[in-house]
Order: C-alpha cells, then sequence, then structure tokens
C-alpha cells in the first residue's frame, strides 16, 4: 500500500466519526490559537518597550541635580541645583566615550495664542539636546547656537500642544505668549508619544535655554548656570556602564566630594532600566507560550485517546486487512497518517483562532499584540509533532494485533 492510498483509508476513517475526530481536534485547536495568541500579547509588549527605548533616545544616561538634607531630613532628588552648563561641557570635553551632553532646564506654564491656552511643560535647552535625544524637528527649523547666545524668543511646539491650540493649523510663524512673554513658533516636533512611566513626552514646548532662564523659568540665585539636567548620550560602540562610572567620577571631582561623602548628583541610565523591562516582556512571553502549551499536550492526549478506542472498534477491521496482505508497517502509517491529520486540520484552524484571538484582543481590550510568522510556525509544528508523538503508540498497538486473534474478536 503507498502512501497516497493510506492517506485516503484514513481520510475515510475520519469521515465514518465526524463528530468524534472534530472533539478530538478541539485540544489542538485551543492550544495552537492559545499559543498564537499569548504569544502575540507578549511579542506586543515587547515592541512597545523597543519603542519607548527608542523614543527616549538610544544609548542615554541623565544626570540630575542631587538632594539636600534640612535638619536631617532628606528633601529628594533635584531638591538642590547641583549640576551646572559648566559640568555638562567638562562631560562631552573629557569622557571620550560621550557623543553629545545637552543641559537643561523646565519648568511649567500656561502659553497662550489669540483665545485658546493650554498648560504645558516648557523646556530650555540647547541644539545638543535634539542629537542625544533622537527628535527631530519635522516642520520648520530647529534653533541654532545663535539661538541661545543671543537669547531669542523662539519656540519650538510638541505635538500635543500644538494640536490643542492650533488643532490642524499650520503653526510656524504664529505668535504665542508664555509667561505674557511672546514667542515666534519656527518648528513642530516629532512625534515621541509616551514614555515608559506613561507621562505624554509631546506635551512640550522647548525655547532656548538663555532664554528660559533670564525671560520665562528664571535662574538660580545661588548659582545662575545651575540645571536641572543633562542629557549624556554615549557613542554606540561604547560601553555604557564604563561610560557612567567616568561620568561619576569627573562629576566627584568637579564638586570636590571626599571618599567618604556621597553623590550630590543622580545618574539614571535609562537604555539599562528600559532593557530590563524588556527583559520581564521576553519573560512574560515564555511563560505564556508555556502555560498555552500545556493545552496543546492536552489536545495530544485526547488524540492517543480516541486512537485508542479506535484500535479497539477497528480490531477485525484491521483483521481482515492483515488476512488479504497487509503488512504491519501498512496498519502502521494508516493509523498513523491519522492521528497527524486530525493534528494539522487541528492546527489550521488553530491558527485561524489565534489569529482572530489576537485581533478581537487587540481591538476590545485595546491591548497591542504582534503575531510573528514564527510564532505560527513554531505552533503548528508543535501540533504535527503532538500527532506523531501522541499516535505512535495506538498505531504500533494496532500494527502488532495478531489476524488470527484480531478475526476472533467481537
Amino acid at each position: 500500500m503507498n502512501a497516497l492510498q493510506a492517506v485516503r483509508i484514513a481520510l475515510r476513517a475520519l469521515r465514518v466519526n465526524k463528530l468524534r475526530s472534530a472533539l478530538t481536534m478541539l485540544g489542538i485547536i485551543i492550544g495552537v490559537g492559545a499559543v498564537i495568541t499569548m504569544v502575540a500579547v507578549g511579542a506586543g509588549a515587547q515592541a512597545r518597550v523597543a519603542e519607548q527605548i527608542q523614543s527616549l533616545g538610544s544609548n542615554l544616561i541623565i544626570v540630575l541635580s542631587g538632594s539636600v538634607n534640612a535638619a536631617g531630613v532628606r528633601l529628594g532628588t533635584s531638591s538642590q541645583q547641583t549640576i551646572t552648563e559648566d559640568d555638562a561641557a567638562a562631560i562631552a570635553r573629557e569622557i571620550p566615550a560621550v557623543q553629545v551632553a545637552a543641559p537643561s532646564v523646565r519648568g511649567n506654564a500656561q502659553i497662550v495664542f489669540g483665545n485658546l491656552n493650554w498648560s504645558t511643560g516648557v523646556q530650555g535647552v540647547t541644539p545638543d539636546y535634539f542629537e542625544a535625544r533622537e527628535w527631530p524637528v519635522i516642520n520648520g527649523r530647529a534653533f541654532g547656537p545663535e539661538d541661545v547666545d543671543g537669547a531669542t524668543k523662539v519656540v519650538l511646539l510638541g505635538q500635543t500642544t500644538a494640536l490643542n491650540l492650533f488643532a490642524e493649523a499650520d503653526p510656524i510663524g504664529q505668535i504665542v505668549r508664555i509667561k505674557k512673554v511672546p514667542f515666534t513658533v519656527i518648528g513642530l516636533l516629532d512625534r515621541k508619544g509616551q514614555n515608559s512611566w506613561g507621562q505624554d513626552q509631546d506635551d512640550i514646548v522647548m525655547i532656548p535655554m538663555s532664554t528660559a532662564k533670564k525671560k520665562v523659568l528664571g535662574k538660580s540665585n545661588s548659582n545662575p548656570r545651575a540645571v536641572a539636567a543633562i542629557s549624556v548620550k554615549i557613542r554606540p560602540d561604547e560601553d555604557m556602564s564604563e561610560a557612567e562610572a567616568q561620568i561619576r567620577e569627573l562629576l566627584r571631582q568637579r564638586h570636590r566630594l571626599q571618599g567618604y561623602q556621597d553623590d550630590d548628583f543622580w545618574l539614571r541610565n535609562l537604555s539599562e532600566i528600559l532593557q530590563t523591562q524588556e527583559d520581564a516582556s521576553r519573560v512574560m512571553t515564555y511563560l505564556l507560550a508555556a502555560i498555552a502549551s500545556v493545552s496543546l499536550l492536552v489536545g495530544g492526549i485526547g488524540i492517543m485517546n480516541i486512537m485508542l478506542v479506535s484500535v479497539t472498534e477497528r480490531t477485525r477491521e484491521i483483521g481482515l486487512r492483515m488476512a488479504v496482505g497487509a503488512r504491519g508497517r501498512d496498519i502502521l502509517s494508516q493509523f498513523l497518517i491519522e492521528a497527524v491529520t486530525l493534528s494539522l486540520i487541528g492546527g489550521v484552524i488553530g491558527i485561524a483562532t489565534g489569529l482572530g484571538g489576537a485581533e478581537a484582543l487587540s481591538y476590545f481590550a485595546e491591548w497591542r499584540t504582534l503575531v510573528s510568522a514564527q510564532a505560527i510556525a513554531l505552533a503548528f509544528g508543535f501540533a504535527a509533532a503532538i500527532g506523531i508523538f501522541f499516535g505512535f503508540y495506538p498505531a504500533r498497538k494496532a500494527a502488532r494485533l495478531d489476524p488470527i486473534e484480531a478475526l476472533r474478536y467481537e
């Protein structure tokens, strides 16, 4: 008996008991669908973290001012402005691994255009900030060193701020007021989206740092050169941990800190933090896939159970086939093909179920999902392997039946 004949006989046997065959496939359908859906959920979470890493800027270290002690009470990060524009210049100059070091100051203000107004974050930055954060201007122009040197009254708008003030109109060239100071809109920033802690990065306006200090946010009385943060971009091929250690050592020297004294600044390696989140998302994906795979094992046990029942019911048929010349391997292949066919049909339906489940989660739960071809191939291949693994024992049992005993079976 050739392979084609074995397939025809197997399909005919499955059609005889359509309901039983469908119920047998149900475990495989649920298992394959669950694996695809769960992997899609985990992959969506990983993609979201990757987008957050990209939105922050790759290889980025943030330097923040330290805390201050008042009567034994520590008031928290940035309660004392301890870092300066000179620190940023020193970091860029003295550490070879640093590509740019961009100081910035930040505050909040009401921005007004005509009869519309919007409360937003105001950030005073230098041109290096856009390179550090990988944040391009998609309409208009960014400000240059001459704007910082001359403290010009120009502003760049984030997407959220522009939408609330101008809707779909072009904001370039319009005059807005920030704390009653008129500014000319010269550019629109590219969309960044939310960061890892849920903050809308596009709800922002950016102005030259000198302008922010002199006309909007004010200077520190104790140190006019003080800044709120320094965004340090490390070159792509450099070690982030080594660069972080060098920045810490340099700042401790500049701030004249003794060995027993704590740092009066904070370093935040954002890429490292988000990489940890990505690793956690990957572990979650593996865990969800492993849990869903249990359904496939249950489906495989169901296939073995039904095939054993089928062997018992068709004992006389097996005896007749052997009596007219069928060999043991012909019987083995027939039952094995039946089991694999059940698994493959269930796998195909399971793929459709998984794709539908991922789409439904994305639509109704607003949960991002990402279906990959590798996940589909893995689930389908696993289903076929289960058909072979759990179908082999019943098929082998059928092939080893004694023809005379089989013909006598009632």
